[in-house]
């Protein structure tokens, strides 16, 4: 009979595979002109991703899908890797598992291989580099990768600096009474986390404001000519790159109470990512320590804000999966004194989790281009009988002492 290990290890390889045959395509003609445009017109927002790409290959369709697979390639194996590693330091917990289980199939994943190219999966790679360098103390190195994010895509501000703040605090902390978040040695360390990517933001703003729209039509016309891409795509993505902030939030800021808190979103993501929140919760005993949960809580759902300036609401509601899965590495870095038994999980948590593997497995989702998940729901319903029954198995199972 397999260890529970191996089961572990299977589990969540099947989960992810599960997940990633739902959506995965080559990049559309939105990820593709973002990889063209660099800074051959002079400075635009995003360029430098585009930029570097040019040094080190020409830039075409196949080059472009080569990439793209190559870095959403190399992310999948960071986080299995690092789920695995994880859990196996949490061996007498079901929760970490559920919680992972949940993660590889959350919508997360579904939209990173549907939106395989899209800059996202790069800002999350520089996201998982910058929290090891906070774990080194090597803040200075951290501020940097962050303010490089910025550069590759202002969507560094809400996805990589909260929950790299996050990791500095949890890092730095020895403890966490709300006294500690105020102290001189800890604000002066966020105060250099955050310098650079903060003016970095500032700058990139600042010149969205006053020169950003003065390249439309140079930017439209240079994608326009490029044969695999399309009208719309040209169209957009230059207005993506030369419109300002604050048009984006007049224009779309009227939608987000409603985005937010009536939408099927927030039924259909919300559920899972409460239950996420909660096997945290349980998993590090964070009644204990309510300040540190309150703040994996705001951070978490900071990338919601999103909501105010883009109308991407599916992919916007995907990233708290993301930022919860990093917070628990995080977490699981900082040693406990004490470590009590588990309690088992109760039947109201069965059931939330049930409810929440439904709704990640058996809900497609809305997908861009007018496209559909794949496999039906008689065909999901057979697929996601082995996880089940290695989840029953895996509960069964002894657990090895080293």
């Amino acid at each position: 009979m397999m260890s529970r290990k191996a089961l572990l290890t299977l589990l969540y390889f099947y989960a992810l595979v599960f997940s990633v045959l739902k959506t995965i395509r080559v990049p559309n003609d939105w990820s593709e002109a973002h990889w063209m445009l660099d800074y051959r017109f002079g400075f635009v927002k995003r360029g430098l991703a585009g930029e570097l790409f040019g040094w080190l290959s020409e830039k075409n369709e196949f080059t472009i899908l080569v990439l793209s697979a190559g870095i959403l390639f190399l992310l999948y194996v960071l986080i299995f890797m690092i789920a695995v590693k994880e859990t196996g330091t949490r061996k007498n917990s079901f929760y970490s598992i559920l919680f992972f289980l949940i993660f590889f199939l959350s919508q997360y994943i579904v939209f990173s291989a549907h939106l395989i190219g899209y800059l996202d999966h790069v800002v999350f790679l520089m996201t998982v580099l910058s929290i090891f360098l906070i774990k080194k103390r090597n803040i200075f190195l951290a501020s940097v990768v962050a303010a490089v994010g910025i550069f590759i895509h202002e969507i560094s501000f809400f996805l990589l600096l909260p929950v790299s703040c996050f990791a500095l605090i949890v890092t730095e902390c020895r403890q966490f009474p709300v006294k500690s978040f105020f102290s001189l040695n800890l604000l002066k360390k966020l105060a250099l986390l955050l310098s650079l990517p903060v003016l970095t933001t500032f700058a990139v703003s600042m010149y969205q404001e006053m020169s950003g729209a003065d390249y439309f039509n140079t930017v439209f016309n240079y994608l326009n000519h490029i044969p695999f891409i399309s009208h719309k795509a040209a169209d957009s993505v230059s207005s993506a790159y030369t419109k300002s902030f604050i048009y984006y939030f007049k224009e779309q800021n009227g939608h987000f109470i409603q985005r937010l808190f009536i939408s099927k979103a927030t039924v259909f993501y919300g559920i899972p990512m409460i239950f996420s929140l909660w096997m945290i919760f349980k998993e590090f005993r964070l009644q204990k320590n309510l300040p540190i949960f309150a703040l994996l809580i705001i951070v978490s759902f900071v990338p919601l804000l999103l909501h105010a300036v883009a109308y991407d609401t599916y992919r916007i509601w995907s990233f708290p999966f993301m930022i919860m899965f990093l917070s628990f590495g995080i977490l699981n870095s900082k040693p406990t004194e004490i470590q009590e038994p588990y309690e088992n999980i109760s039947l109201t948590e069965l059931a939330v989790f049930t409810v929440s593997f439904a709704l990640v497995t058996l809900i497609p989702n809305s997908l861009f281009d007018d496209q559909v998940e794949r496999f039906s729901l008689p065909i999901r319903l057979i697929m996601i009988l082995p996880m089940l029954i290695m989840l029953y198995f895996i509960k069964k199972a002894p657990i090895q002492k080293d």
